[in-house]
């Protein structure tokens, strides 16, 4: 039937039928606030041409994934983020989440340690190992994978400021063990634009932060030629409450920004380009989410081509890790989180993802048990062998919803980029406080509909138990593992090799205030044990510390 004639019998079905049905009382929309029509038909995806817009798995513009056999290939990497206390402890998790069938590792490191400060400096006090491991020298680090080939897994590190210093961490374990930096898997999240749009966790301003960031990637290209050198984020965007729209256009600018920025530092695209990869939230609605990766692939894709001009193939995929929501967690009725977590996860499997992190239903209260941890192990694990889900690849292609709704993302986010245009660019707008001002909007007008009941959070606003009471375990960080950590700090400091410590710092210095890479002189500072905040307090002197703009 031809798109005209359907459409005219929509209209007809629409008159004689639902209209003289009864809606329930409620917003039909997407989390994201998006309006959602009662029926999608082939009228409503006319345009879509199955070899420009879709095409095969493996092929471009890779909106159905980025390999030809998907998941039945091979399932997405597990990979539970985990970090607390000290590197020993966090050490004994690793080998725990191991044992219990993850596939990969993630670390999340202390405050103090994403912002740069040893666990000694005053600003450190009553944050170290709190919220994630405290990791203050190549000693740290060595515990920290004790036991764990680093030739064996892939490692994510959650790091952006410092990302450089602790990258020159792991590649200095990793010689210690006799693995050699050219054997190494992992992502170091590293995406400093980000920070300054929605995370926070930031040092230096963001032109030197770039200029670091291009110095990663020409090292990786000659020395770590595996490894991912970016892990271009929206998880953070979307969790300071943006729409997936927002999630989607922002982090695929960040992109672009990063693109241009080793373009201009006279490295070619396709060096780079097949070393960059994404992080992406999964909230709690269903279909939106499965757009939003669908259409990600396509424009990356498009973009890195067409305007970028990369030739290889590799430089047009956009591969990414996925994280469930933790702002859709909930204290109340925390045993809920462990059912959101599983439609979000399901979401990001049937999007694509390459790897996959489900959040621990007590995540909103402490960090995670090792009981919680494991049921949200379990839960990808159920997922992957007993559903189903992965038997074909991008099973919802063709659905009429899908595809208008991928396409509706789509334009969404060019219409954001203009905007970002029109601003000067991503570096332009975050000074102008283009996308914090977005965000916040967004955050808000989401804050309000909750408060107006207009969505509902099941246990929160609605489904209620006014005499809950949690009783589910927390885990409790030992106050002791500061003063343990300072006491390790001072006694690596007399042992340590000072002049060559000293002599490092400032060969670092001198080569911040030229064109020199940095990343070999950092490696040669980690491996004499210079402190993370001995590296960075050298390159606060020469390259300053980013103030954020005040604004009313």
């Amino acid at each position: 039937m031809a798109n005209k004639k359907i459409q005219q019998e929509y209209d007809r079905w629409y008159k004689e039928k639902y209209s003289q049905s009864k809606e329930r009382s409620a917003e039909f929309v997407t989390v994201s606030e998006q309006p959602i029509k009662e029926l999608y038909t082939p009228a409503d995806v006319e345009n879509l041409d199955y070899e420009r817009d879709l095409g095969f798995p493996g092929e471009y513009p890779y909106t159905r994934g980025v390999q030809s056999n998907m998941h039945r290939g091979r399932l997405w990497t597990m990979r539970q983020f985990a970090g607390f206390g000290s590197a020993q402890e966090s050490n004994q998790r690793y080998k725990f989440l191991l044992s219990k069938g993850q596939t990969g590792l993630s670390v999340a490191f202390d405050m103090p340690t994403l912002m740069g400060y040893d666990s000694d400096h005053p600003y450190s006090e009553g944050e170290v190992g709190r919220c994630g491991v405290a990791i203050d020298s190549l000693a740290d680090m060595e515990v920290l994978f004790d036991g764990i080939p680093l030739d064996k897994v892939s490692t994510s590190m959650t790091i952006n400021g410092p990302a450089a210093i602790l990258w020159a961490m792991y590649i200095a374990t990793a010689e210690k063990q006799g693995v050699s930096s050219e054997k190494l898997r992992g992502t170091i999240q590293n995406d400093i634009l980000k920070e300054y749009i929605a995370q926070n966790s930031w040092i230096f301003p963001p032109h030197p932060s770039m200029r670091i960031i291009t110095d990663i990637f020409e090292y990786a290209c000659n020395n770590v030629p595996q490894w991912n050198t970016v892990s271009i984020s929206g998880y953070h965007i979307r969790e300071a409450g943006s729409t997936a729209a927002q999630e989607l256009a922002f982090t695929l600018a960040d992109g672009f920004a990063y693109v241009e920025a080793g373009i201009e530092a006279g490295l070619n695209v396709d060096d780079f380009a097949p070393r960059l990869s994404f992080f992406f939230n999964s909230h709690m609605d269903f279909f939106e989410e499965i757009a939003k990766y669908r259409a990600a692939r396509r424009i990356w894709a498009r973009r890195m081509k067409e305007k970028y001009g990369a030739k290889d193939s590799r430089s047009w995929l956009l591969r990414f890790h996925t994280q469930t929501a933790g702002c859709s967690l909930t204290g109340q009725q925390p045993e809920n989180n462990i059912v959101r977590t599983a439609f979000e996860g399901l979401a990001a499997v049937l999007g694509g993802t390459q790897s996959l992190h489900t959040n621990s239903m007590d995540e909103v209260l402490a960090l995670p048990t090792e009981k919680s941890v494991q049921i949200a192990l379990r839960t990808q694990q159920i997922m992957a062998h007993e559903t189903g889900v992965s038997n074909t690849i991008d099973p919802l292609a063709g659905s009429y919803f899908v595809e208008s709704l991928t396409n509706e993302m789509e334009a969404q986010a060019e219409k954001y980029f203009e905007e970002i245009e029109e601003h000067g660019g991503v570096l332009r707008a975050i000074d102008k406080g283009f996308f914090q001002q977005e965000i916040a909007d967004a955050a808000f007008a989401y804050q309000k509909a909750i408060e107006r009941k207009e969505r509902i959070f099941v246990g929160v606003n609605e489904f209620v138990d006014p005499d809950e009471v949690i009783e589910i375990e927390i885990l409790k960080i030992d106050p002791a593992v500061e003063s343990r950590q300072q006491q390790k700090l001072a006694e690596l400091r007399k042992t340590r090799n000072n002049d060559l410590v000293d002599n490092s710092l400032k060969a670092i210095e001198r080569a911040a205030s030229s064109r020199e890479n940095l990343i070999p002189l950092i490696v040669d500072a980690v491996k004499a044990y210079a402190t993370l905040g001995e590296i960075v307090q050298v390159l606060k002197t020469v390259f300053g510390e980013y103030k954020e703009q005040p604004r009313f």
